[in-house]
């Protein structure tokens, strides 16, 4: 029982000196650490730290003004495209008045060539008066409600007039779009104008001006603007 005794206290003693010797082991330990090496240690991190979410920042910021310059060439080619849209659209709004497309309408004058009991109207007196309107300015034509183009045909055929070969009988009503005053000044010359030299012949011809007259849009079944024998010129 003593054995025993004596036993456990030594074992108590050898726990406790080793105990004592951890403790001081941890203290050495501490004395030991350099703090300022943390701390060091610490700092360089943070400045590492510091330096990549610098680099990343610099890295979004050029992203982000490349973003802005491809919205903004984005942007000017919309905005070219729609002009060129705008300039292309006026262009052929132009081009489908020049070739009769569109319905018109403006002021100009109204001639009328009728047959009489003397003389009759001929397909040359309807293409020396669309003549005259064309050197006169008119800017649209027609003869009972057909629209003349430049490649309007108008001739006679087995006593009859056809224009783009369809029959048109007197009176021919002429309509002419542009300056009233103009056009029909210049067909009312005294002794030289359409007006008196016609009359003189002994044919019905009378005009007034209008101050809105309609042309209706070119509506032949005929195609006037295809070329047959015209190609375009190959650049040089």
């Amino acid at each position: 029982m003593k054995n025993n005794k004596i036993i456990m206290a030594v074992i108590i003693s050898i726990v406790c000196i080793i105990l004592v010797a951890v403790i001081f082991a941890q203290f050495k330990v501490v004395e030991q650490t350099d703090i300022t090496g943390i701390e060091k240690a610490r700092e360089e991190e943070l400045q590492l730290m510091l330096s990549s979410y610098k680099t990343k920042y610099e890295e979004m910021e050029e992203k982000l003004a490349d973003s802005y310059s491809k919205i903004t060439e984005y942007q000017q080619t919309i905005n070219s495209n729609r002009e060129a849209t705008e300039i292309l659209q006026k262009e052929l709004e132009q081009t489908n008045l020049l070739v009769g497309k569109t319905n018109v309408q403006g002021e100009g004058v109204i001639v009328t060539l009728s047959d009489n009991e003397e003389r009759s109207i001929e397909a040359s007196d309807l293409r020396y008066l669309i003549n005259e309107l064309k050197l006169a300015g008119a800017e649209a034509i027609a003869i009972n409600n057909k629209r003349i183009l430049n490649m309007t045909e108008i001739v006679e055929a087995g006593g009859n007039i056809l224009i783009n070969e369809e029959r048109v009988v007197s009176p021919y009503v002429v309509r002419a779009i542009g300056d009233e005053t103009y056009l029909s000044s210049a067909l009312s010359l005294k002794t030289s104008g359409f007006i008196d030299s016609y009359k003189k012949l002994g044919k019905s011809v009378e005009m007034r001006k209008e101050r809105n007259i309609i042309i209706e849009a070119y509506n032949s079944n005929k195609n006037l603007m295809q070329f047959r024998y015209a190609k375009e010129v190959e650049e040089w």
